[in-house]
């Protein structure tokens, strides 16, 4: 009658999927490293909404300025704490390598209802020092 589900291997792993909406856990990998990230993504479809498990983590959104830059808004993740990133929103998430993050969104999300873009070597740096900002508060 009750169900239990762990994900101890590295990257994403959506582990219930019902109709309508799913759970998965983001645990670290080198594409998401606090001095990792070179690409920021969207989803047409669905909000998605993030719970920080375990370690340290920087929730990360952007949106577009007149100039078609991006203007990144950083969170330092506390455990408990449910984040939303709205549907359309360019955003990602940082993380040390004891972190464990529970992602709650539409279902078959991750079959294809994404976008990326990939981050100049500036933005990459404005990037960076955004997170380590945040990792300081």
């Amino acid at each position: 009658m009750i169900e239990t589900y762990e994900h101890r291997g590295e990257g994403y792993n959506p582990f219930i999927i019902r109709e309508g909406w799913q759970v998965a856990q983001l645990n670290h990998l080198e594409a998401q490293d606090l001095e990792g990230i070179a690409k920021v993504d969207m989803h047409r479809k669905t909000d998605e909404a993030f719970v920080l498990l375990r370690g340290s983590a920087v929730l990360i959104a952007a949106a577009e300025n007149e100039s078609a830059d991006l203007c990144f808004t950083c969170v330092k993740m506390e455990p408990g704490i449910t984040y939303n990133i709205p549907v359309n929103t360019w955003h990602n998430i940082a993380m040390d390598k004891e972190a464990s993050v529970i992602i709650v969104e539409r279902s078959d999300t991750h079959l294809g209802d994404y976008v990326y873009r990939p981050l100049t070597d500036r933005q990459q740096g404005v990037l960076k020092a955004a997170i380590r900002a945040a990792m300081t508060i």
